[in-house]
C-alpha cells in the first residue's frame, strides 16, 4: 500500500513539471528594443564660400639705407627699431674735405661770374671778341654745375631716412669707413602700416571656383569678395580686415600656384615682416548647401565618403555622398543626401543596412564654422550665432 502511494506522488510530481515545462515552453520571447543612434538632421542654407591659404607677411614699403659718398662715420643719430620721419638724419659722415671742395666750387664760380659780366659789357664796344664772350659764358656754366656738385655732395654727408617706417639695426658705428655704392646697407627702414600679405593659390582651386561661378552653382559675394581675414601663427585672430589688392597675372611653373597679395591695416604693429599667417579670403555664395559633420562622414574600403541615414520608418541606410570641401568642422556635401535627412553621428559601431533603431538628437555635435583657435574656445559659438565659412 505505501508503494503504491510513493508511485503515484511520484506520478504527480512528474505530470506537474511537464505541464511547466510546456507552458514555459510555449510563452513568447520578449524582444529587445531597438537600439538608440544620436542623429543630425541635416538643413539646406546660404553658405559664404571661402579659401583659407596660407600667407607671409611682407613690407608695404622697405628701403635700404646706403651712403653716397665716401668718409667716415661721425654719428649714429636713431635707436634701432624705433620709428623714423622720412628726411630724418641717421648718419652724420665726416664732412670736412666736402666743405673744403663746396667753398672751392663757390669761389670758382664767383670768378667765373665777374669775368662773364665784365665780357658782357667790354663787348659792347667790341673790345673783345665773340669768341672771348662766348668761352666766359661756357666758363660759368660749368662753374655753376661744378658748384652743385659740390652742394649736393656736402648735402650727401648727412644721410637721411627715405621714408617714414620702422627702423632696424646698424650695420655700421662711429669710425667705420663707407663708400658710394657699397654692397652693405647701413640700415634698412620699413613701412609698417599698412602691410601686405602675400599669398598662394592653387591654380586647380582657381579653376574650380570659375567653373562654379560660370555654371551658376555659387554667386559673387558682391563687396565682400575682396575681403580677407587672419589667423596668427600663434593661434589668434587678427583684429582689422584686410583687402585683396593684387593677384598675379601668370603661374608659378615650379608650385603651380597664383600669387596674391593683400593689404591690411597694423596700427600697432602686431604683423612683423615674416610673418607666418593663414589668409581667408571670401569668394561666393552658394544656395542651398548641405553640411554633415565631420565624424557623420566615413570611408568604405576604397576611400570613397559615405553616410549613414536614419528613414522616415527608423530603417537605418547607407549612402555614398560626394564632398566638395570642409566648412569649420563640416563637410560640405553636394550629393547624395536631401535636406531633412537625419546622419547618424553617434551609435555607429552598432548600426548595419536594414535594422531598426530609435533616433535621438546627437549630443557629439559642436559645429564650428570658423578657423580652428588654440586659445579656450573664445570664437566657438552655437551653430546659429556663426557666420558660414568655407575652408
Amino acid at each position: 500500500m505505501k508503494l503504491n502511494r510513493s508511485l503515484v506522488t511520484l506520478g504527480v510530481v512528474v505530470a506537474a513539471l511537464s505541464v511547466t515545462a510546456c507552458s514555459k515552453q510555449d510563452a513568447p520571447t520578449a524582444e529587445a528594443p531597438p537600439p538608440e543612434v544620436g542623429v543630425y538632421t541635416v538643413e539646406a542654407r546660404e553658405l559664404t564660400l571661402t579659401t583659407d591659404l596660407p600667407g607671409r607677411t611682407v613690407a608695404y614699403k622697405r628701403a635700404e639705407v646706403r651712403p653716397q659718398v665716401n668718409g667716415i662715420v661721425e654719428k649714429r643719430l636713431f635707436i634701432e627699431g624705433s620709428t623714423v620721419e622720412q628726411g630724418q638724419q641717421l648718419y652724420q659722415i665726416d664732412d670736412a674735405k666736402y666743405q673744403a671742395a663746396h667753398l672751392r666750387a663757390q669761389a670758382t664760380l664767383k670768378n667765373a661770374q665777374q669775368l662773364a659780366d665784365r665780357y658782357r659789357e667790354l663787348k659792347k664796344t667790341s673790345a673783345v671778341s665773340r669768341q672771348q664772350f662766348d668761352d666766359a659764358v661756357a666758363a660759368l656754366e660749368l662753374a655753376k654745375a661744378e658748384a652743385e656738385l659740390a652742394r649736393i655732395d656736402l648735402a650727401y654727408t648727412k644721410v637721411l631716412s627715405p621714408l617714414t617706417g620702422r627702423i632696424g639695426r646698424s650695420a655700421v658705428t662711429e669710425g667705420a669707413l663707407v663708400t658710394n655704392g657699397q654692397v652693405e646697407a647701413l640700415a634698412t627702414v620699413q613701412q609698417l602700416d599698412p602691410i601686405y600679405v602675400d599669398i598662394n593659390q592653387p591654380v586647380a582651386e582657381l579653376l574650380r571656383l570659375h567653373e562654379d561661378l560660370k555654371a551658376g552653382l555659387i554667386t559673387q559675394a558682391g563687396k565682400d569678395e575682396a575681403t580677407a581675414s587672419l589667423l596668427l601663427e600663434d593661434g589668434r585672430r587678427y583684429e582689422h580686415a584686410g583687402v585683396l589688392s593684387f593677384a598675379e597675372v601668370s603661374v608659378d611653373e615650379g608650385t603651380g600656384s597664383v600669387t596674391m597679395r593683400a593689404v591690411f591695416p597694423n596700427p600697432d604693429a602686431k604683423l612683423l615682416p615674416g610673418m607666418f599667417v593663414r589668409t581667408r579670403l571670401v569668394s561666393g555664395q552658394k544656395e542651398n548647401a548641405l553640411l554633415v559633420p565631420q565624424q557623420g562622414v566615413q570611408r568604405d574600403p576604397k576611400g570613397e565618403p559615405l553616410v549613414w541615414v536614419v528613414n522616415d520608418k527608423n530603417i537605418v541606410e547607407q549612402r555614398m555622398v560626394t564632398t566638395e570641401r570642409t566648412a569649420g568642422n563640416q563637410w560640405l556635401v553636394t550629393a547624395g543626401i536631401n535636406s531633412g535627412d537625419q546622419v547618424i553621428t553617434e551609435g555607429l559601431l552598432r548600426v548595419r543596412p536594414g535594422m531598426k533603431v530609435t533616433p535621438t538628437p546627437a549630443t557629439n555635435i559642436d559645429t564650428l564654422m570658423e578657423f580652428a583657435t588654440t586659445t579656450a574656445s573664445a570664437d566657438k559659438k552655437p551653430e546659429a550665432e556663426n557666420d558660414a565659412g568655407v575652408n
